[in-house]
């Protein structure tokens, strides 16, 4: 363990309410790309720009183009935990990490075993009727070829939040309060440039801010620590 990862785990150790604030980074060691990296989704070629293809006008205008990409590029359904994950879930486990507030729509952090993740752009799990809102799983989107249609002839949107379309002020009331709370933010694989969501962080109210980021954040410069390796590693003690 490094001197730096000592400092982490002293942090910690001394927290009692400490809120994990994480982005597409924390996953990308399970084998799901980010967006913003060399190889992430803004980076590659398709007939459409990503940022385009996943806005709720694309949806509603060109909604079979919509799930072809939605299909190929946002649901890893096989992708297990990681390093990151399994510790984040130990530290709520353990009483320490309080809530898990993630922009990710993956549903790792459950599966790592982690409870109160507050998911500000959805998942991909749940999906539902446009028209009836019936609620539908993944298997649905996935065993579909073309639009999945809800019985009632509705078309089957997944609940995650497209560009042009609002966060959930439930999820967005709960982030913020538990964030409030904290005495301890640690934010990881996030360059905070997504907002409203990283705007959050800024309901901060502790002293004591760590950063785990291969790529500088605006929150470097204040915060008490500032790691700019891979989460899993950062995470694996």
């Amino acid at each position: 363990m490094g001197i730096l990862q000592e400092e982490l785990q002293r942090l910690v150790n001394e927290s009692q309410n400490i809120v994990f604030f994480g982005g597409a980074g924390v996953s990308t060691e399970s084998g799901i790309p980010d967006f913003r990296s060399t190889d992430g989704l803004y980076n590659q070629k398709y007939k459409y720009p990503p940022e385009v293809i996943l806005s709720h006008d694309f949806f509603l205008e060109y909604t079979e183009e919509f799930y072809r990409f939605y299909r190929e590029k946002m649901i890893y359904a096989d992708a297990e935990p990681n390093k990151a994950h399994i510790t984040l879930a130990r530290f709520e486990h353990d009483g320490k990490l309080k809530a898990v507030i993630t922009q990710n729509i993956d549903n790792l952090h459950q599966k790592a075993g982690s409870i109160n993740v507050l998911e500000l752009h959805g998942s991909v799990y749940s999906n539902y009727c446009m028209d009836c809102h019936k609620f539908y799983p993944l298997e649905v989107v996935l065993e579909t070829k073309s639009i999945p249609r809800c019985t009632c002839g509705g078309i089957i949107k997944p609940d995650v939040v497209l560009y042009g379309e609002q966060l959930d002020n439930i999820v967005v009331n709960k982030a913020i309060a538990t964030l409030r709370k904290a005495d301890l933010l640690i934010i990881g694989g996030t360059s905070l440039n997504v907002y409203p969501a990283a705007g959050l962080i800024n309901y901060f109210n502790g002293k004591n801010t760590v950063v785990i980021n291969k790529s500088p954040t605006s929150a470097d410069k204040t915060a008490i620590l500032v790691l700019c390796e891979p989460i899993g590693e950062v995470l694996s003690t």
